[in-house]
């Protein structure tokens, strides 16, 4: 059901998909009424949960990412907090279990929200970033992982978003 939809696609608040939306959508659909941290479980299960940075990274690119988090990301956030923008992780994981392949591009922001859209779309969505833009309210810098090489983020990157590449061998440092 959540593949290339989008909340509002079932009188759902928001832009993209949140804990709370699939929540909404459970007990809609289905009648069943599960809690947020129910839903936080399976969605755990499907493969959706917060990465550290270094687990985002491949074996050869960890110190690459160690270095980059004490150079680099201090004048990330500086610039975030300053322009009072949202700050998210974003990559790419593919959803257990479900058939054919699915993706789930995610970001989850300094704060712990989650936001997330199921997709059979193997670049680096421009529409993922501007609803997150738009769902934020504000502007947000995305630290992108390795997830997709910068040849496969969007040519135009949406109004109030600030994209940041996480180290990986593809791209060097």
């Amino acid at each position: 059901m959540l593949r290339d939809a989008f909340p509002e696609d079932f009188g759902l608040a928001g832009s993209l998909w949140t804990r709370q939306s699939v929540l909404g959508l459970v007990e809609q659909t289905y009648g069943i009424p599960l809690s947020v941290p129910g839903i936080a479980r399976y969605l755990r299960a499907w493969g959706l949960a917060p990465r550290e940075p270094v687990d985002r990274a491949c074996a050869l690119c960890a110190m690459a990412v160690v270095q980059w988090q004490s150079d680099r990301y201090p004048e990330i956030l500086q610039a975030a907090q300053l322009e009072r923008a949202d700050l998210y992780w974003a990559g790419r994981t593919r959803l257990h279990g479900v058939s054919p392949a699915t993706e789930v591009v995610a970001a989850v922001s300094t704060r712990g929200w989650v936001r997330f859209l199921v997709t059979g779309e193997t670049a680096l969505p421009r529409e993922f970033l501007s609803r997150l833009a738009s769902q934020a309210g504000r502007d947000v810098h995305v630290v992108v992982d390795g997830s997709w090489a910068t040849t496969e983020w969007p040519r135009r990157i949406p109004d109030g978003v600030v994209l940041h590449a996480l180290p990986t061998c593809e791209r060097g440092r």
